[in-house]
């Protein structure tokens, strides 16, 4: 589960990180609220944890914008401000719940786990496609064209990740932090030769490969081109 917090207050940043991460989150951190928006709005997350009071962009207005962009990203506001009137602002600008600071992480994080449970279990996605490539996340099998693909623990969910962003291009840093949980670079060859295992498995014998390098930039996993008749 990927959690996106939005804090201005460092300590109360590292705070909140350093317990989810304990508790098996992966975290993501924006410590303004223009940084936390547009990360909210390009990246895919669980949950967001959301400030209200931000410099740049407060945190009612990021979760305005997001739920006028049709993103509903359960989201829960931290405040300072915890009269019923500051609850009921927060709650009709789109959160889903309402924490007052100081708060104990053990309720931050039992609240968290509630908006979890209480997403959709129907809209839960358990199979991915990409052309003839799928992947059963509930089984953890994987095929292409029929044939099975026998992968390790780290390159299924390096095929995953990229499923999910099929047709985009998958940085070296979005891989780090999402595949790896390193929010930093340590400098290794890991990715490239975690690649090079997963392209050998997936499209080695076949004639049309689905994993591409994007020089310069990263990789993408996407439909292979169409040959047409001259």
């Amino acid at each position: 589960m990927r959690i996106l917090v939005i804090e201005d207050d460092a300590s109360v940043l590292d705070y909140i990180s350093r317990g989810l991460r304990e508790s098996g989150f992966t975290v993501d951190q924006a410590a303004e609220g223009k940084e936390g928006l547009f990360r909210a709005s390009a990246e895919k997350y669980d949950a967001l944890v959301v400030d209200r009071m931000l410099p740049g962009v407060d945190g009612l207005t990021i979760i305005r914008t997001l739920r006028g962009a049709d993103n509903n990203t359960p989201a829960l506001i931290l405040s300072a401000l915890g009269e019923v009137d500051d609850r009921v602002k927060g709650l009709k600008a789109g959160g889903d719940d309402y924490l007052v600071k100081p708060f104990a992480f053990a309720e931050l994080l039992a609240r968290i786990e509630a908006l979890l449970r209480r997403k959709d279990s129907s809209s839960t996605v358990t199979r991915l496609r990409v052309a003839d490539l799928e992947m059963d996340l509930l089984s953890h099998k994987v095929t292409r064209a029929g044939k099975s693909l026998n992968l390790q623990p780290r390159e299924f969910r390096l095929l995953e990740y990229l499923m999910k962003h099929a047709g985009q291009v998958v940085t070296r840093t979005m891989l780090l932090e999402n595949v790896w949980d390193y929010h930093f670079d340590p400098q290794t060859n890991v990715i490239d030769v975690h690649i090079s295992r997963l392209r050998q498995k997936l499209d080695k014998e076949f004639d049309k490969p689905l994993l591409k390098t994007v020089r310069g930039a990263g990789y993408m996993l996407d439909e292979p081109e169409q040959d047409f008749p001259g």
